[in-house]
């Protein structure tokens, strides 16, 4: 009903991306905030500002051939002043974070660390 009035209520924890007939007006804060709909003003989405974690499971091998399966949790936030590049530019965030993850370094470091602990380890 409120937004059938042109107002909208911002949650705590949230934000909310504000057009004007389509282009990108402002980033809204929590809150009550007035939107008349016949003016143009409309609301794409919102978005969430609580930290937020994905637990990504790497299957990767080491220099002396023993596989290894590696979770690691990764933590991640959108930040109210970047609030909208995070809803426009990302179109898969948790995608994007996984590719990152098995693309990036962070195998190379996994890679490097278990081969230094299974070395120890089998040396005892």
């Amino acid at each position: 009903m409120g937004h059938t009035l042109g107002c909208i209520q911002v949650d705590q924890s949230t934000v909310v991306v504000k057009e004007h007939f389509g282009k990108f007006d402002e980033v809204l804060e929590p809150g009550c905030h007035c939107l008349p709909w016949c003016l143009g003003y409309q609301v794409p989405g919102s978005l969430s500002l609580r930290v937020q974690q994905l637990d990504v499971r790497c299957e990767t091998k080491t220099n002396d051939n023993v596989f290894v399966t590696v979770v690691a949790s990764i933590q991640y936030r959108a930040l109210a002043e970047n609030a909208a590049d995070a809803f426009y530019k990302l179109s898969n965030t948790k995608g994007q974070i996984q590719s990152y993850v098995f693309d990036g370094c962070f195998q190379i470091y996994i890679c490097s660390y278990c081969h230094g602990k299974m070395r120890s380890l089998c040396s005892k």
